[in-house]
């Protein structure tokens, strides 16, 4: 036994010794070949030294700090609407516009160069005939904390200059997506105010004075060029007083250099100190994108319009009813014995001018004892004159100086037979229901329904439940993701098996509830040996109710 017993532990101590041996083989092996591996990558590059990453360190400078103090008080806003059905492609005639400057009333092509830039439809390009929902974007800047922002009408119209169906705007910082109210807009000069209700207090931009700015300042532009939200630009003011850019008669515009496509349309421009200056608006562009030149309306202008709508829903203007023509070359009034004055093409009937007894043909050289220098001068003094404002017109007549006394009426009164100036230009006189819809409207879900048939009860588990035929266009439903076919088992937990019980739940809703409701949507089928089998699929589908 003993020698066995030795004979055991001489095997055990053998194989201990073996593994021992292995063991270290191994890891000698092992550190052998990394510092093989290792002088190997070494002798890739022997004598480069390895990268390292710096502390990091703001650099910070006038721009960064600006983006940073403004980019909460701007905006991402989205619209849609339904297109109205229209065809025909038409080139557009351009008649002279009452106390204005219209040219020589045919359209000179230059719709093609100066274009506002959310979309960049030239004038006169009509929308083909489709019955799909259409969507744009633009931005905008908060002006008050309780949630007003100023942007361009042309973001939340339509196509054909009409407000679109819904709007849509993100905050910086916040996830949601509040939904606008349209307030008023201004035809003239582009602009428009939203509000909306995030319940707390926004950050209004800081304004400046654009009566200040002058040629080579600093201009930064924020927003949200192609869908790019809090994009920052940079450049100069290349030139101030731009006139007979837009479609607007009362636009005098900032041109700059800073990079603006589209999207950008109703964002700020800013000056060095973070105040706004204006409101982007359009670009000069033969691509269809940024080529150096665009263009601001006046922070000062946006300020005057802006308070009229909010006091009013509408811009007021003086008017005292005349019109005139802007090429007449200055040899004209030379020839006459002027060096200013305005030559009057026509006198609106029944207008402040035509009751105080100017004629046409007559010269307007001087307003309340001022001289008249030209029909800009002219047309921008009476227009910001307060309706019921008297006022003395000193005109040449034939050799003869006369003075006509009358007094400034409301240029939408003036010209209510206009179209041109009284048709769409603001929201009390012909689109009074804009951002004020009916509560009755407002709780429709936008959908037609019918009962299950029994084979339709079977893709239910509850068996009941109403069949959403139709889900009209640009309707909450719509907005939702609810398609026809769906069918409705609950609406906020409630059963739903006839219409009756759609009903019940819309009379507790009001405007700005939240709406949940259940639905069952074919997503197909699969077949089997025998026969095919519908699948199904259970969706909450849900949103807030618009106000």
């Amino acid at each position: 036994m003993k020698l066995l017993d030795r004979m055991r532990q001489q095997k055990l101590l053998s194989t201990t010794l073996m593994l021992f041996t292995l063991s270290l083989g191994i890891v000698i092996g092992t550190l052998v070949n990394t510092g093989v591996n290792a002088a190997r990558a070494q002798n890739i590059a022997p004598d480069a030294t390895p990268l390292v990453i710096p502390a990091a360190i703001e650099t910070g400078n006038e721009f960064s700090k600006l983006a940073k103090k403004i980019s909460p008080s701007v905006v991402n806003i989205t619209a849609d609407y339904m297109p109205k059905r229209q065809t025909t492609t038409r080139n557009r005639v351009r008649p002279a516009n009452p106390d204005d400057q219209e040219g020589n009333g045919t359209d000179d092509g230059s719709g093609e160069l100066f274009r506002k830039f959310f979309g960049g439809q030239a004038p006169g390009l009509v929308m083909p005939q489709d019955d799909s929902k259409r969507e744009q974007s633009g931005t905008g800047f908060i002006v008050d904390k309780n949630g007003y922002i100023v942007t361009n009408k042309h973001v939340v119209s339509d196509e054909r200059g009409n407000p679109v169906d819904h709007i849509k705007v993100k905050v910086h910082g916040d996830d949601s997506e509040y939904r606008a109210k349209l307030i008023g807009f201004d035809r003239e000069t582009d602009v428009a105010v939203l509000k909306i209700d995030t319940h707390h207090p926004l950050l209004p931009v800081p304004l400046a004075n654009s009566d200040g700015v002058q040629v080579g300042d600093w201009a930064v532009a924020i927003g949200s060029p192609f869908g790019l939200q809090e994009t920052v630009t940079a450049g100069i003011v290349s030139a101030m007083n731009r006139a007979n850019i837009g479609d607007g008669q009362f636009q005098r515009f900032i041109q700059t250099d800073a990079a603006i496509n589209p999207g950008n349309s109703g964002g700020p421009l800013l000056n060095i100190r973070g105040e706004v200056i204006g409101i982007n608006t359009m670009i000069a562009t033969r691509s269809g994108g940024y080529e150096g030149i665009g263009f601001a309306l006046p922070v000062n202008m946006v300020v005057r319009v802006y308070n009229d709508i909010i006091h009013d829903g509408h811009v007021t203007r003086g008017s005292i009813g005349v019109s005139w023509d802007p090429i007449v070359k200055p040899e004209t009034l030379k020839a006459w014995g002027f060096d200013h004055g305005v030559i009057l093409r026509d006198v609106h009937k029944d207008g402040p001018a035509d009751k105080a007894g100017v004629k046409a043909e007559d010269i307007i050289i001087g307003m309340n004892g001022k001289p008249v220098k030209d029909g800009d001068d002219l047309m921008s003094r009476v227009a910001d004159m307060p309706v019921g404002t008297p006022a003395v017109l000193t005109i040449d007549r034939d050799g003869k100086k006369m003075d006509f006394k009358l007094v400034v009426q409301d240029r939408l009164k003036v010209f209510a037979d206009d179209p041109r100036v009284a048709g769409e230009n603001n929201l009390t006189t012909s689109n009074s229901d804009v951002g004020k819809p009916e509560v009755s409207k407002l709780v429709q879900f936008g959908i037609q329904v019918r009962a299950l048939s029994d084979e339709e009860k079977a893709q239910t588990t509850e068996k009941h439940g109403m069949l959403v035929t139709r889900v009209e266009p640009g309707s909450f439903a719509s907005d939702i993701g609810m398609q026809d076919r769906d069918i409705i088992t609950s609406i906020d937990r409630q059963p739903v098996n006839s219409t009756e019980d759609i009903k019940k739940v819309q009379g507790k809703l009001k405007p700005g509830d939240p709406v949940a409701f259940r639905v069952i949507r074919s997503a197909g089928a699969t077949r089997g040996r025998q026969s095919a089998t519908s699948v199904t699929q259970s969706l909450f589908l849900s949103g807030t109710l618009p106000e």
